[in-house]
């Protein structure tokens, strides 16, 4: 869902975590898929008993406070500059403001599944921005057949063939936007913050916090307040914040400080395996021939996208 820009979705600059982890890294993996994975879930509970706003809402609110937590623990500062932090600004309405709404308003109306098969297209559109807004970035034949090949496999999970019968084009739409906001984010937080110093976990921080006063702003004045608090889609919330916002960012640190962030970032590949499989096991979720084949469609693309040409010899 959000993983650090070094892979692609939060934070700016590397910063140095304890070469010792208890826990293996592999691990760490599997957790880290697992919670991406449940988020869609834990956003489709959500949204039965909150309105869309109020999930992302609660969702930065505790997400913040475990990184604010976190920072407390490793006695890291806030990231110092008016300019940076105008900066952080933009970075935390493209990377978590706008597509945790966009993905809470999404499910209103399709299944998780659907939205976690969304959510992989990530880096096909990220590979199609950067051709045109990083000029270092040059196109391969592997990547644009990676790129074609994934949105092939879109339409497959959309059943193009069948005219997109009994699909909800809105909901798609916002889903679809959603996961083209995090490379709009990434290629902003590249030109912008990059080597300004500052830890992973102070700009992440800072993001995050500014997200949550974004949404404390937007959230009062298209929702009202609930008329009750129901148990399930409140720990739904509280588990996707806590969980899926915060203790995923700090576990992707880890990873990509670990074993680098090529490996890291494979986990996105996880996650609509995981979503899918939670969707149905869990919600009863219908699940078409061409939704998993379309998936795996969708995977192969984004792989073949992330393919960086080998470096020349010197000689």
């Amino acid at each position: 869902m959000s993983t650090v820009t070094t892979t692609g979705r939060v934070a700016a600059t590397p910063s140095p975590l304890p070469s010792r982890p208890r826990l293996d890294w592999r691990l760490r993996f599997a957790a880290l898929s697992l919670i991406w994975g449940f988020s869609f879930l834990l956003i489709k509970v959500g949204t039965g008993g909150f309105a869309p706003f109020q999930v992302t809402f609660g969702r930065l609110v505790f997400g913040t406070a475990v990184l604010a937590a976190a920072m407390v623990v490793r006695r890291e500062r806030l990231p110092r500059g008016a300019r940076t932090w105008a900066h952080l600004a933009v970075a935390a309405f493209l990377l978590n403001a706008l597509p945790f709404s966009l993905f809470a308003y999404a499910e209103l109306t399709i299944p998780s599944t659907l939205a976690g098969i969304c959510n992989a297209t990530s880096p096909l559109w990220g590979m199609a921005l950067s051709l045109v807004a990083l000029s270092e970035d040059r196109p391969t034949r592997v990547r644009v057949a990676g790129l074609g090949l994934g949105f092939l496999g879109v339409l497959t999970v959309l059943g193009a063939w069948q005219g997109f019968h009994g699909l909800d084009a809105t909901g798609t739409a916002l889903a679809l936007l959603g996961s083209l906001s995090y490379p709009v984010g990434w290629i902003y937080v590249r030109r912008t913050l990059a080597g300004t110093g500052h830890s992973h976990l102070s700009m992440t921080g800072a993001q995050l916090l500014l997200a949550t006063i974004q949404l404390a702003v937007v959230t009062p004045l298209f929702t009202t307040l609930p008329s009750g608090l129901p148990v399930v889609p409140l720990l739904a919330v509280a588990a996707l914040g806590a969980l899926g916002t915060g203790l995923a960012v700090l576990l992707q640190y880890g990873l990509v400080a670990e074993v680098g962030p090529t490996t890291a970032q494979m986990v996105t590949y996880f996650i609509p395996v995981i979503a899918t499989a939670a969707g149905v096991a869990v919600l009863g979720e219908s699940l078409s021939w061409s939704t998993p084949v379309g998936a795996v469609v969708v995977l192969v693309g984004a792989a073949l996208t992330q393919v960086r040409p080998r470096p020349r010899p010197q000689t």
